[in-house]
């Protein structure tokens, strides 16, 4: 029978301090200016630049000066590097970019509100004292207003979504916006946010295109505008369409795609350059919903590619709230293929959103499954959405509830998404962190690229498969130059249907879907993840796991520079599910959401791990980063013998020299 125990995580601090693992990397900033550096990133003095972080989103975004004090300080505890700054321009917002308050009504989006301005500024101060680099979004989720001097305002969607591609007053009003933005002056650093290294990647606009069905064009004066665009494109190049009556959402149609992917390259080029010509130095992306190859192909002008992968996530209703716990050990296929089907080797790749939430009873699989596979890529780096909605955590303290009812007309936005009190993600980020940011896991020395025409052919990125974890894989199109170290495929899969496992070609990352657990295993972390208490003893190189309970993740890394076999400093992390006091979620259906405190199940397992050492003691962590007492432990023949969780369960054990 599982057992529960309390296992709360504070929002002002966190149970255990990584960040001197990093050495001195304060302030953020201190390297100089992010630069592209082929298919990565580094600073300006040539220092290799890894980011691992979460997405503050609208409120989030503008705490108060204790708050973001405290904030800024439990990031770096758990290794965090970076934050981006997520739907600040959002209407729904307390605060937001043009508001601070609700009660006064506000006709014009096109002033930035001081106090708004105060907070921010603050908050990217106390970031760039602990180390921690921005990501500034630019348009998200604005609501254009008539004061802006828009036609229809409210007939748009937030953002002015599709339109802001092509119509003049609405590309006018951003590079407006872009100006204000990256020339307001932060009083608590004295620098312009263009000229602030702690800033370090942009993008034109987010999830925003004329192709993906949730931007349907429908409002006027907008869609009219748009098939008079079609109508003279069609006539300079003298192509037959019914610009007057085809269906403008009929993406089937090869020649109005072809219009759309050149009006959405042309407004991709022209806000890239526009930041230029303001004095914008660091890389910038174009479109991040990279759910369409000729989306990809629309942004190529851009320094690097970023897109978003989401996995197992609920179905959030006012009313009937469901989830569909389903684990990437159970899958051959979790997502990952929709990034690497939209990536590009020869250029950095950023994960800007990434998650798999509340109240998935497996999501303990994710942060470090997808922080070896970014690092087996040799991706940039991966942000969380998202850490919170809120800068009044102090009030909170149950899983997948943040907010009093849902935020701007979407139910899970009242806390679904919400990680930073997480243990099962949240509480993993360390190993997350140390994957990413120290390069645990190795590049893979083999490439494949795969040709969009033949990849399109298959059914999209789908063909890819689990290709993510055996090689580095892109996608490349007719006429260009395949990278040097790459296998270019034709239409065979990477891998074959009938496949039940993969492992890299590096040999660190194993997963198997029939067996359902997986294997991470590199010198510096090691982890064990999955249906563990069906498979008996699991073996990595070092490492050993006999677990008692059915689901767990096993994580083990060295806070030194050394491997794990000569550290004398561990941290040994063990948890699987975590959910609310009193949950009652049955069927896939979330019945009562429970209440505090949260709850993580004891992880009962026998671990033994390699060590050149003698003299290592395994303290158990509480959740107030107490050592609750030293865990019964036994060498044998160069291996540390631990036996977890019947005496003094807990999440977090340091192993350390005496």
């Amino acid at each position: 029978m599982s057992r529960f125990i309390p296992f709360p995580l504070r929002y002002d601090a966190m149970p255990i301090d990584i960040s001197a693992s990093f050495g001195n990397e304060k302030p953020a900033g201190k390297h100089g200016f992010l630069r592209r550096d082929g298919a990565h990133f580094a600073f300006e003095d040539g220092t290799p630049a890894r980011f691992w972080g979460v997405n503050f989103n609208g409120g989030a975004c503008f705490p108060e000066a204790w708050y973001a004090e405290k904030a800024a300080s439990r990031l770096a505890m758990t290794g965090i590097n970076i934050v981006r700054f997520h739907q600040l321009d959002a209407e729904w917002n307390t605060p937001n970019l043009f508001s601070f308050s609700k009660g006064e009504r506000i006709g014009t989006s096109r002033r930035l509100h001081p106090e708004s301005m105060k907070r921010l500024d603050y908050l990217i101060k106390c970031l760039k004292e602990q180390g921690i680099y921005v990501y500034l979004d630019m348009n998200t989720y604005r609501k254009f207003k008539s004061g802006d001097g828009v036609e229809n305002a409210w007939g748009m969607d937030d953002a002015g979504k599709p339109y802001e591609h092509y119509n003049r007053r609405l590309i006018e009003l951003q590079k407006e916006f872009m100006f204000q933005i990256w020339n307001h002056k932060n009083p608590y650093t004295g620098l312009m946010y263009k000229d602030d290294p702690v800033i370090v990647l942009s993008e034109t606009v987010n999830e925003s295109n004329l192709i993906h069905p949730a931007f349907p064009m429908t409002a006027e004066p907008y869609v009219s505008e748009f098939r008079k665009l079609y109508r003279a494109w069609l006539d300079k190049h003298q192509l037959t369409d019914d610009a007057e009556r085809i269906d403008l959402n009929d993406n089937t149609n090869p020649t109005l795609h072809a219009f759309k992917i050149q009006v959405m390259t042309e407004f991709q080029q022209e806000m890239y350059d526009y930041m230029r010509k303001i004095g914008v130095k660091i890389p910038i992306t174009g479109e991040n919903m990279m759910t369409d190859l000729g989306i990809h192909r629309s942004n190529a002008c851009m320094d690097y590619m970023d897109s978003h992968a989401y996995f197992g996530g609920p179905d959030w209703g006012e009313v009937k709230r469901t989830c569909h716990s389903v684990a990437p050990t159970q899958c051959p296929s979790f997502n990952m293929e929709s990034l690497a089907g939209m990536r590009d080797l020869k250029r950095p790749f950023f994960v800007s959103e990434w998650d798999m939430p509340w109240p998935n009873e497996y999501r303990a699989e994710s942060s470090v499954l997808f922080a070896a596979i970014g690092g087996l890529q040799g991706w940039a780096g991966w942000c969380i959405h998202t850490y919170a909605y809120s800068a009044r955590l102090y009030n909170v303290d149950v899983l997948g509830h943040e907010v009093s009812s849902p935020i701007g007309g979407r139910p899970y936005r009242e806390g679904v998404f919400s990680t930073w009190n997480d243990p099962a993600k949240y509480g993993l980020f360390y190993h997350a962190a140390l994957i990413t940011r120290r390069g645990d896991i190795r590049e893979a020395d083999q490439a494949i690229e795969l040709l969009a025409e033949n990849l399109q052919a298959q059914g999209g990125p789908l063909a890819l498969r689990t290709a993510t974890e055996l090689a580095r894989t892109g996608v490349l199109f007719e006429g260009e130059s395949p990278s040097a170290e790459a296998v270019v495929r034709q239409s065979d899969r990477i891998i074959p249907d009938t496949a039940t496992e993969v492992t890299s070609c590096t040999g660190e990352l194993y997963r198997s879907w029939a067996k359902n657990y997986g294997v991470i295993d590199a010198p510096r972390t090691k982890a064990i993840y999955g249906f563990l208490g069906k498979n008996g003893e699991i073996r990595a190189d070092g490492l050993s796991v006999q677990a008692k309970t059915d689901y767990a993740v096993i994580a083990l890394s060295s806070l030194t520079d050394e491997d794990i076999s000569s550290s004398d400093n561990l941290l040994l992390t063990t948890v699987g599910r975590a959910q609310n006091t009193g949950m009652r979620y049955e069927d896939d259906q979330m019945y009562d959401p429970g209440h505090a405190p949260v709850l993580i199940e004891v992880i009962e397992a026998e671990v033994a791990i390699r060590t050149r050492r003698t003299d290592l003691i395994c303290w158990a962590v509480n959740a107030e980063g107490y050592f609750v007492g030293k865990v019964p432990s036994q060498y044998e023949a160069g291996w540390l013998k631990l036996s977890l969780g019947q005496t003094m369960p807990s999440m977090y054990y340091l192993i350390q020299a005496e």
